[in-house]
């Protein structure tokens, strides 16, 4: 991993966006996965999600749940949704900064992979994420924290995955000849899955 930069005094004004993703698993361990049609990450494949509606006060947990029930059609307890990761990312793409919870549904469920809205809803093996359009940010670094942090909850070794909490500089002056993906990250907390 990469060391993070600690002087945060350059960085740009840019707004600040709450949000969830949503790790949904299948009986046979497949991800659901969404390709998007909106931004960010057009094109893309990422979990299903979206920000949290602060003038009401919603909580991540609520919003993982809502965010679940309406694009997956699936009502999961909160209960059922366990805080993987957080992660907080400086100037994604130059445009805003954001907070992103991210939750793994504890068992499995199933949907019907769909077209709607935001994009088309479609489950893959956890193999097959290598060759799918991933914004950087997740097939650098997200995906590995996932796996490292919930491998003895798939193997069935530990009741739940564990955490990590991840710091991520997006801005874009820092791509160079040295940094080609412009990404510097920090992982700024792990525990073990338990």
């Amino acid at each position: 991993m990469m060391p993070s930069s600690s002087d945060q005094a350059g960085v740009a004004p840019l707004p600040y966006k709450i949000a969830t993703l949503c790790d949904l698993r299948d009986k046979d361990g497949r991800v659901l996965l969404l390709r998007r049609l909106k931004s960010p990450n057009f094109g893309m494949v990422s979990p299903i999600g979206g920000k949290l509606d602060v003038h009401t006060g919603e909580s991540p947990a609520q919003c993982a749940r809502r965010e679940i029930a309406e694009e997956a059609g699936i009502d999961v307890p909160i209960e059922r949704l366990h805080l993987l990761g957080m992660i907080s990312e400086t100037a994604y793409e130059g445009k805003s900064h954001w907070l992103i919870f991210y939750y793994r549904v504890l068992g499995p469920v199933w949907t019907e992979p769909r077209q709607m809205r935001e994009g088309e809803l479609a489950w893959f093996a956890k193999g097959e994420l290598g060759s799918l359009p991933l914004p950087e940010t997740d097939r650098r670094i997200l995906w590995p924290l996932v796996d490292a942090h919930e491998a003895a909850y798939v193997a069935g070794k530990a009741a739940r995955p564990g955490f990590f909490a991840v710091h991520i500089d997006c801005d874009p002056a820092l791509k160079s000849e040295q940094n080609p993906i412009g990404l510097v990250w920090k992982v700024e907390q792990s525990l073990p899955a338990v």
